[in-house]
């Protein structure tokens, strides 16, 4: 039996654990406690129309350390979460980040040594949570790996593709996988922040003539600047491959940056654009795109709740 437990259930985390629990032979147990533990227990998890019972556990619970540790959580949450995972990390536990931003995995890896973080993203999802209902008409794929892959890869990327198959997760091992987590973070910090701003869906950012089109451009620019500043090669064929991405996703379809400022939730701006400023700062570049958005989202995360 493969033990995987999942902390964070949001349209992400609850996507891929549906996925994993329906593999021949996986246990998916997921971290909860109080409240959350309750409801999850009492209402389970809706995806894509099948609702998942899955096992809860609680943080204080001593249990069999997992094979694979999958975070779903917002990387404004992960300090927590990293507390709460202390009983399902042990020696040569996997780690899949799904959190955005370019620092999860050092971060795990410094809370516990013992495990073996993998580099990861996910890419062309369109996953969409309303209360404890996720609906997605595309997953996308993970993109997994050490820094530097080369085949036959490493005995955990090994395992982990062997996984994905067996979940029907399409998956790819890219040889550097630096620049490919950076990609995820050029995508990221242009598509939902702008949408997020404009608390639209992906078809605002889908119409080459439209002015949402120039400006997650513009803020991807500043991106593919400081990335280059970092030595890590990013250029105009990164963000022309994003473009192949985007025109494919559910028009009607929200990023969950713009999920999040809708419901008046802390969004993840200072892992995008507040990055972004920082390290433009230290390289003495430029980015008034990425200051002038960071300064719009901290204003609209300010809003008093209007429920």
């Amino acid at each position: 039996m493969i033990r995987v437990s999942v902390i964070g259930l949001g349209a992400m985390g609850a996507a891929y654990a549906a996925k994993l629990a329906d593999a021949p032979g996986v246990e998916v147990r997921v971290i909860a406690d109080g409240a959350r533990a309750e409801r999850l227990r009492r209402d389970g998890v809706t995806v894509n129309g099948k609702r998942y019972d899955f096992t809860i556990v609680a943080a204080s619970e001593p249990v069999e350390p997992a094979d694979l540790m999958v975070v779903g959580v917002k990387h404004w949450a992960l300090a927590d979460a990293l507390g709460q995972m202390a009983h399902h990390i042990g020696p040569g536990t996997i780690v899949v980040s799904l959190l955005n931003g370019t620092t999860s995995e050092a971060e795990i890896a410094a809370a516990y040594p013992q495990c073996h973080p993998l580099l990861s993203i996910t890419f062309g999802v369109d996953s969409v949570r309303r209360g404890q209902t996720i609906a997605y008409s595309h997953l996308g794929k993970l993109a997994f790996g050490e820094p530097v892959n080369e085949a036959p890869y490493s005995e955990e990327v090994r395992w982990l593709a062997g996984l994905c198959e067996a979940a029907g997760l399409e998956y790819e091992i890219p040889p550097d996988m630096v620049k490919r987590l950076w990609w995820k973070f050029l995508v990221n910090t242009g598509v939902n922040q702008v949408t997020a701003v404009l608390e639209a869906p992906y078809a605002i950012v889908q119409n080459p003539a439209s002015p949402a089109y120039e400006l997650m451009l513009a803020t991807q620019r500043e991106v593919v600047a400081v990335a280059q500043a970092e030595g890590i090669g990013l250029g105009d064929a990164d963000i022309e491959s994003w473009l192949t991405v985007l025109a494919g996703l559910g028009p009607g379809q929200y990023t969950s940056m713009a999920q999040d400022i809708m419901a008046h939730r802390p969004t993840e701006v200072d892992i995008f654009a507040g990055q972004i400023c920082r390290l433009g700062a230290k390289h003495g570049i430029d980015v008034p795109v990425n200051t002038c958005l960071y300064q719009i989202l901290k204003a609209k995360e300010s809003r008093p709740s209007q429920t």
